[in-house]
């Protein structure tokens, strides 16, 4: 997703009459906000066939950022910018990115100032989830994982792959395995999609005491973006993929080309390279 090239849609010095800040009288009587954003969209469509459904309304994201500001009440500017830019995301689907900037004049600070202001960018990130399951019913456990990922508002599942048996891997004893992936877009970063991938195979029962041992569902981040990511709870690029039959066979189906980061090669080719 993000090494796509958009193009942009400006919003210039919308003034909104809004109620954020810290202090009780900031909420109470509200005071005036400068909001500007770009909207980063493929407009080609809508160029080449001057057609207003193919771009994005600014008249209608106006509106929005307008109303939703108006409607809610923030201590920090942070906040309202975060969920604002949100709320365009998931309202306007040939949005695929925006830079949001708040301004607050004359905010109490006891200096004189012309505004102070803070300035985000968001977007929808492609990633990959290979999905496994050994115990009880598996498929329904992949189905309902699929079911769930959709189900949150940040998330999308795009397409979803074959399920396939395969052998268990790491040496430890158990019944075969039933193996997927899915492309999935999504708003939250990185930790955040792990924590709720975390949540749903809770949610099925998830045990984890035993490495590679049994499990009713396991579900890993394989790829993000094109993001190259390492802390102590999550890595990406997915450190084995290229290693796992069950991982590159289902993703093969569904996204042959898509390259590899750091080993600069195609799911397709590293799936050849294991097969060899």
């Amino acid at each position: 997703m993000k090494n796509r090239c958009f193009d942009e849609i400006h919003i210039e010095n919308l003034q909104i009459h809004a109620n954020h800040g810290v202090f009780p009288e900031e909420n109470v009587l509200g005071q005036r906000f400068v909001v500007s954003a770009v909207l980063y969209c493929d407009l080609r469509k809508a160029g080449k066939e001057d057609d207003l459904t193919a771009s994005a309304h600014y008249g209608e994201v106006s509106q929005l950022l307008t109303r939703f500001l108006s409607d809610h009440t923030y201590k920090l500017i942070e906040a309202a910018a975060e969920h604002a830019a949100e709320a365009v995301l998931l309202s306007f689907p040939t949005v695929e990115e925006i830079e949001l900037e708040i301004k607050k004049p004359w905010a109490p600070i006891g200096l004189p100032l012309d505004y102070v202001s803070v300035r985000i960018k968001r977007g929808w990130h492609e990633v990959y989830i290979g999905m496994g399951s050994n115990m009880g019913d598996k498929k329904r456990f992949l189905d309902r994982a699929v079911s769930r990922l959709n189900e949150t508002a940040d998330c999308r599942v795009e397409t979803v792959s074959d399920y396939i048996v395969t052998a268990p891997y790491g040496g430890v004893e158990q019944d075969d395995f039933l193996n997927g992936c899915l492309r999935l877009k999504t708003l939250l970063a990185p930790e955040e999609l792990l924590d709720r991938l975390h949540t749903i195979e809770a949610e099925a029962g998830r045990k984890r005491e035993v490495r590679w041992g049994p499990r009713t569902l396991d579900l890993d981040i394989l790829l993000y973006d094109d993001l190259v990511y390492e802390s102590d709870d999550l890595i990406i690029p997915h450190i084995e993929m290229q290693l796992r039959d069950f991982v590159l066979t289902p993703l093969c189906q569904i996204a042959p080309n898509k390259r590899h980061p750091i080993l600069h090669k195609t799911v397709e080719e590293m799936r050849k390279d294991l097969t060899r």
